[in-house]
C-alpha cells in the first residue's frame, strides 16, 4: 500500500506552484548530504495533495526512496500506545484518576530524587500517586536515560535504561526496572519527556490481558489497514528499511548510524509502547485520518469523537504550556504557546514559536526526525519521514510547517 495523490490541490485550497517549493527546500538537505533521504505526504479534507520521496532510503546501497519505504518511527508509536489506552477507558476498564499501582504493584510506593549525586541520591516518598493521566501527559516524573540533563538520568543510565532496557528485560521486567528509580519530580507538578508511554503499554497489556503486539495487532492496526506496521524488520523486508543516520560533529554530513539502526532488524524482548515501531508513510497516514475523522476510518471505529477531543485538549495543570511546566528546559526544543494533551502536544498559542499553525493543531515526532500533524481547523495533515538522529539537529518539523501553510491559498 503507498500513498499517492487523490486530488488536485487546487481543489482543496493549495496552491500547487508553493507545495512544489516543500520538494524544492528539502531536496538541498539531501543535495548537501545532511539527509540521505525523505518523504512528505500532505492532505486537506481527506484528499491527498502532496505525495513525495526524494534523495536514498540506503545511501551506502545506492537505493532511493519509494513510496512503501519502512521507516523507525520511534516516539510516534506513542500517540499509538495512548489510542490503544483510551480505548479501554472507553470501555470503563478504568478511571484516568486512578493509581498506575492498582495494576502495577511495582510502583506502589513511589520515591522522588530530592537532592545528591548518581551515587549517592536521597529520595523522599512521593506525596500523590503516580495516576494514568500522568502517564499519558509525561507528568509523572519519568525520564529517559539519554536526556543527559538531571541525576536521575543518570540513574537511568547506571540501571541500564539508556537508549533502550537491561539486555534480556520484557515489557514487565522493564516497567519493574524502572519502579525501583526515583521520580524527577512529584507526580503532576511538571512535564518531563521519558518512559511514562512505555509504561502505560504495561498497563495496557495488564488491563486488556494481552501483549501488547497482540492488541495493537487485533483493535488497532488491523482494523485501520496498517498492513506495513511492525515492531522489527524481518529478512524479507529488509532492503525495504531505510538505513539511519546521524549528523557527523565537524561537517554535519549524514553518517550511518548501524549501532542503533540495526536493532530494527531483529525481534525485541520487549514492545516499546514509547517508541518501537517501525511504519510506512501510507500506514500513517491511515492512523492521522483516523485521528482527523474523529476516531473512525472506513467503518472502523476505534474511538468516540468527544474522546478524541478531549485527547487533543491541553492537559497540564492550570492550563500552562509546556515552557513553564517543564523542570530541565527540553520544553525549550518544543516551543513556548504549547501545551499536552493525552499523547499528543497541543498548539494552544502560535505566535511565540513564530511558525503558523492552528489553536488545537495536535502533533508529535520521532528520535529520527519523524513527524506528524494534524490540523482540525484547516483539516490539514502532514506528514515527514527521514532517518536522522537526533530530531533536534535540523529545523525540519517547523520549516514543513512553514511550508504547507504558505501553500495554503482558499
Amino acid at each position: 500500500m503507498t500513498v499517492t495523490v487523490s486530488t488536485d490541490p487546487g481543489r482543496v485550497g493549495f496552491d500547487p506552484a508553493r507545495l512544489a517549493r516543500i520538494d524544492e527546500h528539502f531536496a538541498r538537505y539531501v543535495d548537501d548530504g545532511r539527509l540521505a533521504g525523505w518523504q512528505v505526504v500532505v492532505t486537506r479534507r481527506g484528499e491527498i495533495a502532496h505525495s513525495a520521496t526524494y534523495g536514498l532510503r540506503d545511501r551506502e546501497a545506492g537505493t532511493a526512496v519509494e513510496p512503501d519505504t519502512l521507516w523507525r518511527i520511534y516516539s510516534m508509536t506513542k500517540p499509538i500506545t495512548s489510542v490503544a489506552a483510551m480505548m479501554l477507558w472507553e470501555e470503563g476498564r478504568f478511571e484516568l484518576t486512578d493509581p498506575i499501582s492498582r495494576w502495577l504493584p511495582e510502583f506502589a510506593d513511589a520515591r522522588v530524587f530530592d537532592r545528591g549525586s548518581v551515587l549517592k541520591p536521597y529520595t523522599v516518598p512521593a506525596v500523590e500517586p503516580i495516576r494514568i493521566w500522568h502517564l499519558l501527559t509525561h507528568t509523572a516524573g519519568l525520564t529517559y536515560g539519554f536526556a543527559q540533563v538531571s541525576v536521575v538520568d543518570g540513574l537511568y543510565r547506571a540501571a541500564g535504561f539508556d537508549l533502550g532496557v537491561p539486555p534480556g528485560a520484557d515489557l514487565a521486567a522493564a516497567s519493574a526496572g524502572l519502579a525501583r528509580l526515583p521520580l524527577l519530580f512529584q507526580p503532576g507538578t511538571s512535564w518531563n519527556y521519558g518512559v511514562s508511554t512505555d509504561v502505560l503499554g504495561r498497563l495496557v497489556e495488564v488491563v486488556s490481558g494481552q501483549s501488547l503486539e497482540a492488541f495493537f495487532a487485533e483493535r488497532i492496526l488491523r482494523p485501520l489497514g496498517m498492513t506495513d506496521t511492525r515492531w522489527w524488520v524481518d529478512a524479507a523486508d529488509a532492503t525495504r528499511l531505510a538505513a539511519l543516520y546521524a549528523p557527523h560533529p565537524a561537517t554535519g554530513q549524514a553518517v550511518r548510524a548501524d549501532a542503533v539502526g540495526r536493532a530494527a532488524l531483529a525481534e525485541p524482548t520487549w514492545h516499546s509502547g514509547g517508541g518501537g515501531l517501525v511504519s510506512t508513510a501510507a500506514d500513517y497516514h491511515r492512523f492521522t485520518q483516523f485521528l482527523l475523522r474523529g476516531g473512525e476510518l472506513d467503518g472502523a471505529r476505534l474511538l468516540g469523537p468527544r474522546t478524541v477531543r478531549f485527547m487533543t485538549r491541553n492537559h497540564l495543570p492550570g492550563g500552562g504550556d509546556l515552557a513553564s511546566f517543564s523542570p530541565n528546559g527540553f520544553a525549550e526544543t518544543i516551543l513556548d504557546g504549547i501545551g499536552f494533551g493525552l499523547g499528543f502536544a497541543v498548539v494552544l498559542d502560535p505566535v511565540p514559536s513564530r511558525v503558523p499553525s492552528s489553536v488545537g493543531e495536535y502533533y508529535w515526532g520521532g528520535l529520527a526526525s519523524t513527524a506528524f500533524w494534524v490540523d482540525p481547523v484547516e483539516e490539514v495533515t502532514a506528514l515527514l519521514f527521514t532517518q536522522l538522529m537526533p530530531s533536534s539537529t535540523y529545523p525540519l518539523r517547523g520549516q514543513l510547517r512553514q511550508l504547507v501553510y504558505a501553500s495554503l491559498v482558499d
